[in-house]
Order: C-alpha cells, then structure tokens, then sequence
C-alpha cells in the first residue's frame, strides 16, 4: 500500500431497498423489510468507495470483519444511505465506523474492517490454498 489513508477517511452510498433486497424474496413467509445481509453488503460498499483513491495499480480493498446491529425494519421503496468512516488502522488493516439511515432513523451501525491487497498475490494465493 503505497498511500497513507488518513483518519477520517470516508464515503456514502444510498441505495433503494427493492423486494430482492428483503427477507421475503428469501423465504416468503418473512417480512418484506431489508434484509441484514443486504445492508451490511451496503455498509461494505462505502469502506470500499472510500479506500479506491487510496488503492495503486492492481490494488483493491476486501472485508476482513463485521460487527453490525440492525435495529430497525426499512420497506420495499425507501432510500438507504450507508457511510463508512475510518476509525482505526493496524498495518493494511483498516476499521471503519458504519452506519445506516433509511431517511428517518439510524437503521444499523458497527464497524467493518478492510484490508487493501493486490488483486494479482490474492488471487495466487487463493488458487494455491484450493489446488487451482
């Protein structure tokens, strides 16, 4: 990593909840509210806008961790901003503070770790580790 990522570093995505975002489109039993795993995915995707300026040549940034409370439903339709700040860094490992708002109230939050690697060494790595 060739860039130093500063303190504060962060970025925003918004995204609108659409029924194969929500646990009915996985059992239809359940609500049709946002699923936790579509907005972590969300959460994940405004760490990693905020680390691609930071990110040279074939760089990217993957997760690492997740720690996330998801206290409140958001339905087929409304907007969902998630923003990501880093917090923390320990070497190539980045901890961001997470949160996300349906427009009304804070939905979710926690933190998220990154790492950012060169997309040729993990892809090697991971064909020697599965024998590919």
């Amino acid at each position: 990593m060739a860039k130093t990522v500063p303190i504060g570093t962060r970025a925003e995505v918004e995204r609108r909840v659409e029924f194969k975002h929500t646990l009915s489109a996985w059992k239809p039993e359940l609500p049709p509210v946002l699923s936790t795993p579509h907005m972590i995915g969300w959460m994940e995707a405004a760490g990693f806008e905020a680390l691609l300026p930071f990110c040279e040549g074939d760089e990217v940034s993957v997760g690492t961790a997740i720690n996330i409370v998801h206290g409140a439903p958001t339905g087929v339709g409304v907007a969902v901003k998630c923003a990501a700040v880093l917090e923390s860094m320990n070497g190539r490992f980045l901890t961001f503070r997470v949160s996300a708002h349906n427009g009304g109230e804070v939905i979710g939050h926690g933190t998220i770790g990154r790492a950012i690697v060169s997309k040729a060494k993990f892809e090697e790595k991971h064909r020697k580790a599965h024998g590919m």
